[in-house]
Order: C-alpha cells, then structure tokens, then sequence
C-alpha cells in the first residue's frame, strides 16, 4: 500500500538491505554505523519528503534524529549485546515526531513507547538480517508517533519505562550495559559451535 508507514518500511529497509549486501553507495553513519545512521535517516527523510516541508526543518529533524541517537548510544558500552538500530530508530522517532507536531511530550511519549515495545532485540552480528531489525524498529517509531499524537503511550508504571524519559532511557542502557554482558557470551558460543555450511 502506498502509506506512510509502507513507505518508512520499504525505503529504510532497502538501504540497510542494500548496504549489508555490500552495494558501493554513501550511508550516512550514526555512533560509527551504517545502519545506525541509516536508520535515524531514512524515516526522517520519507516523513520530510511526504510532507513537502521546507529544507530548514528537514535538517533540524535530521538534527533532532541523529543528536538523540547519539545520546542514547553515548548510554551504551563499548560493546553490548543490544541491537544499535533500535536506539538509533528512537532518533529517527523524534525527528518525525518534531516534523508532524514539534512537541517535546510527542518525542518524550514515543520513544518511551519504543523502550516499552524493542528494547530487547538482540545484535548477533552484522548480517543481512540487520534489515530486518530496522524495519522493525523504525516501524515500532512511526508507530508510537503516532499513539503519542492521540495522546497514548506507554506509561510509567508499565516494565522498565518510567515517566520521565531521561531515566527510561538511562534503565534501557543500565540493562544493555550489565544484564546483556551475558547475552554476548552465548552469542558468540552458539556462533562458534554452528556447523559449517
């Protein structure tokens, strides 16, 4: 179908796709990734695109996009066990978020939705099964913009969110950077013990 989400979806997806298959084009990178930049982009891009703003707000969305998912990473360790395009699809959440309504509560309401709805998607290396983590993640943004819109989100007394987004954000990290540590390792040994194709 020709909507909004559909369009997020299949324009993101196919540069992530396009990219972890090794095409010889530009990404922009967010935290030292493809993907990640990839994912704070496109969205951004599509929503800008569809409705036709000016080119001042297009960049300070991207801005917006790409400054959040850098805050958030800034969050993680080094190395975890958290998929990175999940958090750098709550950029590209409030950049569309500031494109359809350029409120605070609107960012704040949806990525708290995305914590409540991804936060536990694992990274199990870079393959092309990454595009499949992006179109999820970006679908999971467009998706709590537009609850947030209708004043709907998941609130703080529900898992890990709380009602300020700053320390969800921070207990989202806190169990990327010390619960996950053991993902990692299991990973890496199911990995490592595959049969060869």
């Amino acid at each position: 179908s020709d909507d909004l989400l559909s369009k997020i979806m299949i324009e993101t997806t196919a540069a992530s796709d396009a990219r972890m298959g090794g095409a010889t084009l530009p990404a922009m990178s967010n935290s030292g990734s493809g993907n990640q930049g990839i994912a704070a982009t496109m969205p951004v891009v599509v929503v800008a695109d569809y409705l036709n703003v000016s080119e001042e707000k297009r960049l300070r969305a991207l801005f917006l996009s790409h400054l959040m998912a850098i805050y958030i990473h800034s969050k993680l360790p080094k190395l975890s066990a958290l998929c990175a395009v999940t958090t750098a699809s709550m950029g590209s959440c409030a950049g569309i978020a500031y494109l359809l309504t350029g409120k605070f509560e609107t960012v704040s309401m949806g990525i708290c939705s995305m914590i409540g709805d991804i936060s536990g998607i694992i990274c199990d290396g870079a393959s092309n099964s990454c595009a499949m983590k992006v179109s999820t993640s970006v679908a999971s943004g467009y998706k709590s913009v537009l609850m947030a819109m209708d004043d709907t989100h998941v609130t703080g007394n529900e898992g890990i969110v709380e009602q300020d987004l700053d320390r969800t954000i921070d207990n989202l990290c806190a169990i990327a950077s010390k619960s996950m540590q053991h993902i990692d390792r299991q990973v890496i040994e199911i990995m490592v013990s595959k049969p060869c194709p």
